[in-house]
């Protein structure tokens, strides 16, 4: 089926929403399956276009995640989950990241521009953010969000963003 280049983006975009996508081809499959054939280059540019990026999924593998807008920031975020939080642990409405040395600060900037809801702000230092909480009993919470993205690569768990 021939779809505009807006309707077959928004099918990419739920579809990303839906599955774990790990490559272009597995998308094509997807979309195939839905009566839509596109070529590699064309869904090459459609992802470009939608914001999609690969993000470490759970298991470690590579996937397609969707943004819109400030969801950049979540997937960079999540990225640097990823790479940089080595531990967390909490305290009423405090969490407190660890992270190898020098990483702090760009953590904590991450943090700021993601602007999670939960979040009131950040404080950093070299290997160490210290994340607060708006929940007064919110900083396990926090702190176990921080710990899924950096095991999963996934920017948006239940419950906390």
């Amino acid at each position: 089926m021939a779809l505009s280049r807006a309707a077959r983006q928004a099918k990419i975009k739920e579809l990303i929403g839906q599955n774990q996508i790990g490559s272009q081809a597995e998308l094509s499959v997807l979309l195939a399956g839905e009566g839509v054939v596109v070529s590699q280059g064309t869904l090459s540019r459609d992802l470009l276009d939608i914001g999609a990026v690969r993000v470490r999924g759970a298991g470690g593998s590579l996937v397609y995640v969707r943004h819109d807008g400030a969801g950049d920031a979540d997937a960079r975020l999540a990225k640097l989950c990823v790479e940089a939080v080595t531990a967390a642990e909490s305290s009423a409405n405090i969490a407190v990241l660890r992270t190898p040395p020098g990483a702090g600060q760009y953590l904590a900037w991450a943090i700021d521009q993601a602007q999670p809801a939960t979040i009131v702000g950040t404080i950093a230092g070299d290997d160490t953010v210290l994340v607060v909480s708006r929940d007064a009993v919110g900083g396990a919470a926090v702190a176990e969000w921080f710990l899924s993205m950096a095991a999963s690569g996934v920017p948006e768990p239940a419950g906390v963003a």
